[in-house]
């Protein structure tokens, strides 16, 4: 009861509000992230993205002051997503909801964009169904089968004939194994086992023994970032599995630079997807590196980082293009098609799905000037979400 209620006094309120944003001097962006809680740094980067788009393009677009409105949900906690942007549409009378680092907490809100008619950019919740919860949903960030999808046909393409997968056992985890597999196996290749990981604490020791015993030429990885990329790395180690007797493939996560530091060594030759990497060797990037460290006490930036400065990116441009208007019909069709150049290459926004499409990265960790990095072998330009409509 409580539920319906809600929503239709958002229905109910919504086009008043659509049609008094121009007369506003005030542009109010609610930022819904998990700011505590197991994400936490993820949300504090994720901000830190769109403090510096601030910070370099000013706190006014289309002449309306930009008000942050930040909302704290402790993580994934879609009911609490759902509910705070519902207080934000209702009680603070936002114009745009942001934000979402996480796909339960993107879905628990999608349902107030659509009631409310709020243009709502996620700027990393990754999986694919996001964008079609509501028409005024856009994304600026990434979704796990754009990357795996690719990478798949990419490892078939190398000459890559068996591959088993271990990915951590939940959306994400399973949306990347079935995307690689996919890509693989329609090129042609056979995946020869198949595990998942518990998300929390794993003991990846049994897994890897079982890789190890079917004896596969490659495994491709995928879990969460924090601790979990060196204790697999140490566990495949111990085992015999590191390149070149075998080849460890996955997703960016597992060769992030935090994660390389306490890899070490074990990182040597691991290849991974990703959609943006801090060591790309072009100007922009590098002013947006350089202006990120300085900004955050040296710490370098990351997928979470740039979701959020593109996101902010795509809401200066689309406000300039309606002239301030903020209405969520408006803003979304402005929205549609846009394209611009981003730290992490050319991207752009599906005119169709509303989602991005982006050039998508192969690295190979290799040692440059005594250091191991991240180092781009291959780019696959203007990839969309296999499932919305790419070509397959």
């Amino acid at each position: 009861m409580l539920k319906s209620t809600a929503l239709a006094v958002v229905l109910g309120l919504g086009v008043a509000w659509s049609s008094g944003a121009v007369a506003q001097e005030t542009l109010k962006i609610g930022v819904i992230l998990p700011y505590s809680g197991p994400f936490a740094d993820a949300a504090n980067q994720l901000q830190a993205g769109i403090d510096l788009y601030i910070a370099e393009h000013g706190d006014e677009v289309a002449g309306r002051k930009i008000e942050l409105i930040k909302r704290d949900t402790g993580g994934p906690a879609p009911d609490v997503a759902r509910r705070l942007a519902q207080e934000l549409v209702v009680r603070d009378n936002v114009d745009i909801l942001a934000g979402f680092a996480l796909t339960p907490e993107a879905l628990g809100a999608a349902e107030i964009a659509t009631e409310a008619q709020k243009l709502m950019v996620v700027m990393n919740a990754a999986t694919s169904v996001v964008t079609e919860q509501s028409p005024y949903i856009v994304r600026t960030s990434v979704t796990i089968p754009q990357l795996n999808y690719a990478f798949g046909t990419w490892a078939y393409e190398q000459g890559i004939r068996e591959a088993y997968t271990l990915v951590a056992d939940y959306g994400p985890g399973i949306d990347a194994e079935t995307s690689f597999a996919k890509g693989f196996t329609e090129a042609g290749g056979t995946i020869v086992g198949a595990d998942r990981t518990p998300v929390a604490n794993p003991d990846f020791s049994a897994y890897v023994q079982r890789v190890a015993d079917a004896d596969p030429e490659a495994v491709y990885i995928f879990v969460p970032g924090g601790a979990q990329p060196a204790a697999i790395g140490k566990a495949l180690v111990d085992r015999g599995l590191a390149p070149p007797d075998i080849k460890v493939l996955g997703q960016g996560e597992l060769t992030h630079p935090e994660a390389l530091e306490s890899m070490g060594e074990t990182a040597r030759g691991i290849i991974t997807t990703f959609h943006y990497t801090l060591e790309r060797d072009d100007p922009l990037n590098k002013a947006y590196v350089d202006g990120y460290t300085a900004a955050n006490n040296g710490r370098e930036p990351d997928l979470f980082s740039i979701g959020g400065y593109d996101g902010m990116h795509l809401i200066y441009e689309a406000v300039k293009a309606t002239n301030g208007d903020t209405s969520g019909d408006a803003l979304v069709e402005a929205a549609k098609g846009m394209a611009w150049d981003s730290p992490r290459g050319p991207m752009s926004i599906d005119p169709e799905t509303r989602d991005v499409i982006q050039t998508v990265y192969i690295r190979e960790i290799q040692e440059v000037d005594g250091e191991l990095q991240n180092v781009i072998v291959h780019e696959i330009p203007n990839v969309k979400d296999p499932l919305h409509g790419a070509a397959q």
